[in-house]
């Protein structure tokens, strides 16, 4: 049975007594109000999951003109409080004007019983988990991340350990080492600890540090002087200098050569560096955070991954969830993406559909988060109406097809894939055992959102 209060803001009584005796078998709590004036006194009295309501109060009017202006000052007053209109005057314009005004759907009288509770239940499961995002958000300064653009998102389980690992981690000093799957979101986890540190108001700095060649790996880190050697046409400041006092986020931290290592140790441990081709040394004053997705114990056995970095690296280390281990978070994030892209490509669109949002839910999301994140703004672009459907996501499982019938590109990720499951994670074993380089693979991985 669903639960959740909903209020019903109509002129009619039939209208209304007719609504009751289709929600309420369905275990809904329904509150009705008969004006404008109404609804808003009860919007502010109560605990609402949403509001259903007409458009025109005044019978001789039919301009819609009562409704927009209603739903206009609700929007104003709680923005997360779904509300979804009811008229007889249907028309492709009002409909808009509806929307652009914070309408979540729109539903012309006679309504159909099942798309009615359709929609009900789809924009109370939004608004709810929008609600969540905003109070997590709003009550947990840890959640917020790098400002809107990424904020920590999710209630699960997994989750609600993750983050209060976070706030207990985040004001000290210590070294951080984040290990999670590619497209976890690690970054916005660097980015969070930064914001809720004593560093704040210092820089955060991040660089790709298994990507950097030997050959430019001391001057990205430690900077260099005029003339060091052939390219160097003046001095440089490198990442630890231009982290100074903040925090140097380093990713993909495994995949450095043993000589990269060595050097970074050494300025992990005595605090100590020079640019090259100058013999001055600095001081760093950074706090560093780290990530991989690889088995840095296997490495270390392998001996492909100094066991006294780690230790320096691994003061506290804190594994963040794959995607399919949060589902419960998967309605809030997609809302929060939804919202994003939305205003990015200035389209209105007001939710998913019930179909949509079972889809969500029941897909693998081997790419985690960064794989919705980049279905949710697909879907964006190629929805043509005001809710997401399933045909929008497109979501799709080449694992299970045959090779016969996917494209190069679907070949390609399905290898991709495949070779990251094996080697759980480790970029440098996947990209060998595929004969690629490590920075094709990441080319690759980019390209294709693993």
């Amino acid at each position: 049975m669903q639960t959740g209060t909903i209020l019903i803001g109509d002129d009619q009584r039939d209208v209304l007594e007719a609504l009751e005796l289709l929600l309420r078998p369905e275990g809904y709590r329904v509150e009705t109000a008969t004006s404008p004036a109404d609804v808003i006194r009860m919007v502010g009295s109560m605990e609402l999951d949403l509001v259903v309501i007409d458009l025109n109060y005044t019978r001789d009017t039919t301009s819609g003109g009562e409704g927009l202006e209603l739903l206009e000052q609700l929007h104003a007053y709680d923005s997360t409080l779904p509300v979804v209109v009811l008229t007889a005057w249907a028309s492709v314009e009002l409909a808009v004007e509806a929307m652009q005004k914070g309408a979540r759907d729109f539903i012309r009288k006679p309504w159909e019983n099942e798309r009615f509770l359709s929609v009900v239940r789809t924009q109370i499961e939004l608004g709810r988990a929008l609600r969540r995002s905003r109070t997590l958000e709003g009550e947990n300064s840890i959640l917020r991340g790098d400002a809107e653009e990424s904020p920590l998102i999710g209630e699960s389980p997994a989750m609600r350990q993750v983050v209060d690992m976070l706030r207990r981690v985040a004001p000290s000093n210590a070294n951080v080492l984040l290990r999670g799957e590619n497209g976890t979101g690690k970054g916005v986890f660097a980015r969070a600890l930064h914001a809720s540190s004593s560093r704040a108001s210092k820089p955060l700095i991040s660089v790709n540090i298994g990507g950097l060649s030997e050959g430019v790996f001391e001057s990205e880190l430690f900077g260099h002087v005029k003339g060091a050697f052939t390219d160097a046409k003046s001095d440089r400041i490198g990442r630890f200098e231009l982290a100074g006092g903040g925090t140097l986020f380093l990713d993909e931290v495994a995949n450095i050569t043993m000589t990269q290592q060595a050097k970074l140790l050494r300025v992990i441990e005595t605090g100590e560096y020079e640019r090259v081709g100058s013999s001055q040394t600095r001081r760093a004053d950074v706090r560093l955070v780290s990530a991989t997705n690889a088995a840095l114990e296997e490495d270390v056995a392998a001996g492909r991954f100094r066991q006294d970095l780690l230790f320096r690296l691994n003061t506290i280390e804190i594994r963040i969830p794959p995607l399919r281990d949060r589902r419960d978070d998967i309605p809030a994030l997609a809302a929060h993406f939804l919202a994003r892209e939305t205003k990015r490509y200035r389209k209105n669109i007001s939710g998913f559909d019930a179909q949509s949002t079972k889809a969500m839910l029941g897909h693998s999301w081997p790419g985690n988060v960064r794989e919705l994140e980049h279905a949710v703004e697909r879907a964006v672009l190629l929805c043509s109406g005001n809710r997401i459907t399933t045909s929008d996501l497109a979501l799709q499982a080449p694992a299970e097809a045959r090779l016969d019938d996917l494209s190069l590109e679907q070949v390609e990720v399905l290898l991709i894939k495949k070779a990251l499951a094996r080697y759980d994670g480790n970029v440098s074993r996947a990209a060998g055992a595929l004969g690629l380089s490590r920075s094709a693979m990441y080319r690759r991985m980019q390209r294709y959102a693993l």
